[in-house]
């Protein structure tokens, strides 16, 4: 019996509403059963700094920062702490959650869509593998995290190597259809991330500037020979047939359904409503 075909779509570096909202478009057409399950690869232009959907922007963001450095801005319509998507590959996978080898819970769900991940990364050479907070003081830290930046924040499952995190993604379940979409770190501008952020004062940024290098890291750090976009894209599209059992087929959008995630951006992920009334 054959491996089940699922959409690949590589729709390369596109302005941040475009982004989140073909992210939901592609959930909404599945929903609808338009489309198969698919997995989609993209990155940036410009650079972007994106929030998750219950981040508070004027407490935890510091938009002159954002706007200093010409970075695109926009909420995504999954929760999580903010991300600086600049040098990375972004994943999305869009599956039904009544799918036979999806598990109910977000965190098992997130487990298996993440072997891809591992997968991947290990196509690069590097051992990553899941950690999985093992004390009730870890537990608890889920719930209170100490700072908006992504990368500082521990989750179930998380991917590390060598200790650190390697990979952010967050979840969405809407209209019975699983969105999971996330950052693979090939290098990472730590004073330009920690400058996004606001802080009760320049002491504090530092300290949590200095914790952070002990809890995340890019691949390019902790590989000798520098990975590219386009090698990333390559070893994890192999990793995600592998993790999850499946063959990708290439696809494009059609002119209706680009129409439709343009018409998206203008109206939600560029709408002010959307991007700061939290």
């Amino acid at each position: 019996m054959g491996k089940e075909i699922w959409l690949f779509i590589d729709s390369g570096h596109c302005p941040p509403a475009f982004n989140m909202a073909l992210d939901e478009a592609l959930l909404d057409w599945h929903s609808e059963g338009k489309i198969p399950p698919a997995i989609r690869f993209y990155g940036w232009d410009p650079a972007t700094l994106s929030i998750g959907y219950f981040q508070r922007v004027e407490k935890e963001i510091d938009l002159d920062a954002v706007k200093k450095y010409g970075l695109g801005f926009v909420r995504r319509p999954t929760g999580g702490r903010a991300v600086l998507h600049e040098h990375e590959l972004t994943y999305s996978v869009i599956v039904s959650e009544a799918h036979p080898d999806m598990p109910k819970t977000v965190t098992e769900a997130y487990r298996v869509i993440s072997e891809g991940l591992v997968r991947g990364f290990r196509e690069l050479g590097l051992e990553a593998y899941f950690a999985v907070p093992r004390t009730e003081k870890e537990r608890e830290a889920l719930k209170h995290p100490h700072t908006s930046v992504c990368f500082d924040t521990p989750s179930w499952y998380e991917l590390v190597v060598e200790g650190r995190k390697v990979a952010g993604s967050a979840q969405t379940r809407q209209k019975g259809v699983i969105l999971q979409h996330g950052s693979i770190l090939l290098d990472l501008d730590e004073d330009k991330l920690f400058s996004l952020f606001k802080y009760s004062n320049d002491i504090v940024r530092e300290r949590m500037k200095r914790a952070f290098k002990n809890k995340a890291v890019a691949i390019n750090e902790i590989r000798s020979d520098p990975v590219t976009y386009d090698e990333a894209k390559k070893a994890f599209k192999k990793g995600f047939e592998e993790g999850l059992g499946i063959r990708l087929e290439p696809y494009s959008l059609t002119k209706e359904q680009l129409t439709y995630t343009q018409e998206l951006a203008k109206t939600r992920y560029e709408a002010v409503e959307w991007n700061f009334k939290r």
